[in-house]
């Protein structure tokens, strides 16, 4: 029969470095936010989607309230996102 235990290893080794082994992301060799640039990139396109939904045949504003609030959203979490990881890599 199979034994139940599981190994536990305080050093996951990825072949570049050994990381701890409380990095969810040690396994797959990728750490960290590195991502930021698409980040933003895709709320940009996004907010300018949103905006270009303005352009339009309706006659009512309430569904332009919507997408400028949601857009303006997209922003604000965006530049929250920033300004929360900001200085992370310096310590």
């Amino acid at each position: 029969m199979a034994s139940t235990d599981v190994q536990h290893t305080d050093v996951i080794d990825t072949g570049w470095v050994r990381e701890p082994s409380e990095a969810p992301s040690a396994r797959f060799g990728w750490h960290g936010n590195g991502a930021v640039k698409t980040y933003w990139t895709m709320t940009i396109l996004c907010v300018i989607a949103l905006l270009g939904m303005l352009i339009g045949n309706h006659v009512g504003h309430v569904e332009d309230i919507y997408l400028v609030a949601i857009a303006a959203g997209l922003v604000g979490l965006a530049i929250y996102g920033t300004l929360r990881n900001r200085g992370t890599w310096k310590r």
